[in-house]
């Protein structure tokens, strides 16, 4: 049986977004539960192969920014375009189509403790494509060799540890090769040696990858090492080091306060503001 044209879509690569295209917009996007107010008029943009990491206290509305481009959430106010695409008034059939081009790393990995890796991370392919099996299972050890788990392939969830659990997560996040990932504080709760590896992920994805990416954390030191990063090939070996100026530029931030935006630049600008409430936060 051929593939749809959507299932090839999740099985080649897809052609690089021109890097001036922005893929995620957000503008004057508003939400509020009853009384309270989550985002006031919030605007901002992600260029194609580019990182946006969204900084903030709890409860300043961080994980619902996410939720918005998955669809979960629907704005009060404002407009939401995923690659070039209205989305904030799309129904639920609709939207299905635009989260091809999503890929979402949970806080806790969020893994099926039934389901082998293999199955977890293969799960989208399995459950809505008719892809054939031997194709699903190489994409799976494909995406698992991208994180250094290839031979976890049959493994159970109960028997990986944090850290790798968070690998298999960024594993299944790419199989359906989505256009952008989304990571929801991908490293809470993780020793700071174990959360440095799953930082380097992050940055091999962005840059060897250019996938675009939007990052959601409270972890300043994880935020920090991710931007001022690079990944790079040496001979058959991929290492992260220090950021160029160019690279340095090509990673955001988004700093929410009381709904709104306080702050958007570039790690060197943030570290060099001098708004009372960031230099607290930075402090």
């Amino acid at each position: 049986m051929a593939l749809t044209e959507r299932e090839q879509a999740m099985l080649e690569p897809r052609p690089i977004t021109e890097s001036d295209d922005a893929v995620i917009v957000f503008d004057e996007v508003s939400l509020a539960f009853d009384e309270k107010v989550i985002l006031d008029r919030v605007s901002f943009q992600l260029l194609a192969g580019r990182m946006k990491i969204i900084l903030g206290g709890s409860g300043v509305g961080k994980s619902t920014v996410l939720k918005l481009i998955l669809g979960l959430l629907k704005p009060d106010g404002g407009q939401i375009l995923v690659n070039g695409r209205r989305v904030d008034d799309l129904d639920e059939e609709h939207y299905m189509v635009v989260r091809d081009d999503l890929g979402m790393v949970f806080q806790d990995g969020a893994l099926f403790d039934s389901l082998t890796v293999r199955e977890n991370v293969g799960y989208k392919l399995f459950e809505e494509t008719d892809i054939p099996i031997e194709q699903v299972d190489g994409r799976v050890k494909e995406v698992l060799g991208f994180v250094g788990l290839d031979e976890y392939f049959l493994r159970m969830p109960s028997e990986l540890s944090g850290g790798q659990r968070r690998r298999v997560a960024i594993a299944r996040a790419l199989a359906a090769r989505p256009k952008i990932l989304l990571y929801d504080e991908p490293t809470t709760g993780l020793d700071p040696i174990t959360a440095v590896t799953i930082d380097d992920e992050i940055i091999k994805l962005r840059d060897l990858e250019e996938v675009s990416a939007l990052l959601v954390t409270h972890q300043l030191r994880d935020a920090f090492y991710v931007a001022s990063h690079e990944a790079v090939k040496e001979g058959g070996t991929i290492k992260c080091v220090p950021a160029s100026p160019e690279k340095l530029a090509e990673t955001t931030f988004v700093m929410l306060k009381d709904s709104r935006v306080l702050f958007e630049g570039t790690l060197p600008e943030l570290r060099a503001a001098t708004d009372p409430y960031l230099q607290s936060f930075l402090s």
